[in-house]
């Protein structure tokens, strides 16, 4: 079973993103669906995402 985990940002809010170490990203309102996504994908949209701010 994967550990899903939600952002520090999200508390106990119903609507993020969860991500799953080996296995994806999935929409907390349908965790029944994920994106897979490998590590260096991942590893590039965090880096994205951090140089945004």
């Amino acid at each position: 079973m994967a550990e899903w985990r939600k952002s520090s940002y999200s508390a106990n809010a119903s609507e993020c993103v969860e991500v799953a170490t080996g296995i994806g990203i999935r929409d907390s309102k349908a965790p029944a669906v994920h994106i897979e996504i490998d590590a260096d994908a991942w590893t590039a949209f965090l880096a994205g995402v951090t140089r945004e701010r």
